[in-house]
């Protein structure tokens, strides 16, 4: 148990690179702030298919395939696909695998997905049961909503503390060559389960579960803010980080301008109506995969904590009565 440090996290011995990205994003978020670090931006949400969901399918298989191709690798030379998403029997990632034709596992981690494939990807590879994984992830905005809350045709009215589910995909290929990013440690998230009932404010609900994983990784790693330039959130929009602070501050963590959010960072909310911010497997992806991925290479940051929330609820608990359960999950990233 030499890689593991405290009760949660294991220190990579043989960090893997991840050796490129491929990011496709929806219209919408291509007017967003971010837009020059995407690879793909399509015209149409659904990416020239018949519906919402074979949309997503499309611009996962595409971040796919544009993961391998900055490599100059061929699908022959992957050993393993982990992927994962929102919708149920996370149809995305299984369908796209099915196209690829790789050996798979499918994840799900809901909106954790990506941080969850990054750390268990690097995790296999440490091992050294493979030599290359390809990780990915998506979401869709009209998918996701119509399968969670209501159709986007039926236009009720969203409340202030609601996030926008971002539409797009994200893939990575890890490896032992090149020399960009590393990933040298995971700490595996708990189920966080805090009493949160409301399917519309998920910021709330997975806010204690990423501050239970940051504290976590600092007890674990024996380390503090300091050891980091920047540390990500996934998707707890505004409402869901400035919880997550509270209850950091309340533990002696003080984050300060360390601590950012991609649902906050993926939009403009002063020109794009998304209320607390964005959400969705997307959200992470396109953040981390395309702009921190991007400021790695540049040697704009060296150190970085990922850390990708998801709330595991389904439709059925939720009508069912059931509480919000959530987790997250963290990576660490180094500059190669």
């Amino acid at each position: 148990m030499g890689k593991k440090a405290g009760k949660q996290t294991f220190e990579i011995s043989n960090p893997p690179t991840i050796i490129s990205t491929g990011t496709v994003a929806g219209p919408f978020e291509g007017q967003g702030p971010l837009a020059s670090d995407l690879d793909v931006i399509v015209s149409d949400i659904r990416d020239g298919q018949t519906t919402y969901e074979q949309g997503e399918r499309s611009m996962l298989t595409k971040a796919c395939r544009l993961a391998l191709d900055h490599a100059s690798h061929s699908i022959s030379e992957v050993d393993l696909f982990l992927a994962g998403d929102l919708l149920n029997q996370i149809i995305s990632s299984s369908f796209t695998a099915a196209t690829l034709g790789l050996p798979y596992l499918g994840l799900y981690g809901a909106c954790s997905a990506m941080a969850e494939g990054l750390g268990l990807g690097a995790m296999i590879l440490d091992g050294g049961f493979v030599g290359s994984v390809l990780v990915a992830t998506s979401s869709h905005n009209s998918a996701t909503e119509r399968q969670y809350r209501y159709p986007t045709e039926y236009g009720g009215q969203r409340r202030p503390y609601q996030q926008w589910t971002v539409t797009g995909a994200g893939a990575a290929l890890l490896g032992y060559t090149g020399s960009g990013p590393r990933i040298t440690a995971v700490t595996v998230g708990k189920v966080i389960d805090m009493g949160c009932k409301d399917p519309l404010n998920m910021g709330a609900a997975m806010a204690p579960a990423a501050a239970d994983t940051i504290a976590a990784y600092f007890s674990d790693t024996k380390s503090d803010p300091s050891s980091l330039d920047l540390i990500f959130t996934g998707d707890l929009g505004e409402v869901g980080l400035n919880l997550c602070r509270e209850e950091l501050a309340e533990a002696g963590i003080e984050l300060g301008d360390k601590l950012h959010d991609c649902g906050l960072m993926i939009y403009d909310r002063t020109k794009q109506d998304v209320h607390a911010g964005g959400s969705g497997c997307a959200a992470s992806a396109l953040v981390f995969l395309g702009h921190v991925y991007k400021g790695l290479q540049k040697k704009e940051m060296n150190r970085v904590l990922l850390i990708g929330t998801g709330s595991l609820h389904s439709p059925t608990s939720y009508m069912q009565g059931e509480n919000i359960p959530c987790i997250a999950h963290a990576v660490r990233i180094e500059r190669g």
